[in-house]
């Protein structure tokens, strides 16, 4: 894995915010701006969704991003692509290496097919998607599509199967993306407790923004 270092510093940054651990956070930047998530103690899964702030209705889309850049990860130099073709932002530094594209969000329905009947109950990432969206109002149920897993560890076997493994990211690793418009970004910091996404210890994230 090649990683890529920002000259960006937190000081200079317009905007630097806290995501608790295991809770939602939601963010608009505008096209030029370049945002950086921070894994602050390390082995911490951050799913994320971009949507398009003019049209919600244009969103991240897994498929034609993965087809574009031919590979089923995504790291420094990756264009993320809507559902309408239009580059939405591309990864301009990254710490880590590499960040999943096909793990999903966590649920309440997955988690009690993959675990047990008793976490079905459990927090998860997309009854954070939920939370935040309809306390927001842009965005309904139907906009929740497939995300990305920031810093979280999902080998694909080579029979084709995917598994969740302990993390690749470390305290203070990064990835940094630059808009290509005006974007709306909904997070959940993920609370998984049942695989070791998050180490089977879920803490906080942070988020900066810089204007240039």
């Amino acid at each position: 894995m090649t990683l890529t270092h920002s000259d960006k510093q937190p000081d200079n940054a317009s905007l630097r915010s806290h995501i608790a651990a295991g809770e939602p956070f939601m963010l608009d930047i505008k096209a030029g701006q370049t945002v950086r998530l921070l894994d602050l103690e390390g082995n911490q899964a951050v799913d994320t969704l971009f949507y398009s702030a003019s049209n919600p209705r244009e969103r991240y889309d897994v498929q034609r991003t993965l087809r574009r850049q031919n590979s089923v990860y995504l790291t420094a130099g990756s264009v993320l692509y809507s559902n309408m073709g239009n580059p939405m932002l591309t990864i301009s530094a990254d710490t880590c290496g590499r960040h999943d594209t096909l793990g999903g969000a966590c649920a309440q329905e997955s988690n009690t097919v993959r675990y047990a009947l008793n976490t079905r109950y459990m927090h998860s990432c997309r009854d954070n998607f939920l939370r935040a969206s309809l306390h927001d109002g842009r965005l309904t149920k139907a906009d929740i599509s497939a995300n990305i897993n920031f810093f979280m560890n999902v080998p694909v076997t080579p029979e084709g199967g995917l598994t969740f493994e302990d993390g690749i990211s470390g305290a203070g690793k990064y990835v940094e993306l630059v808009a290509h418009m005006d974007i709306i970004i909904l997070i959940s910091n993920c609370p998984q407790l049942n695989n070791p996404c998050n180490g089977y210890n879920p803490t906080p994230a942070e988020i900066l923004v810089w204007d240039q």
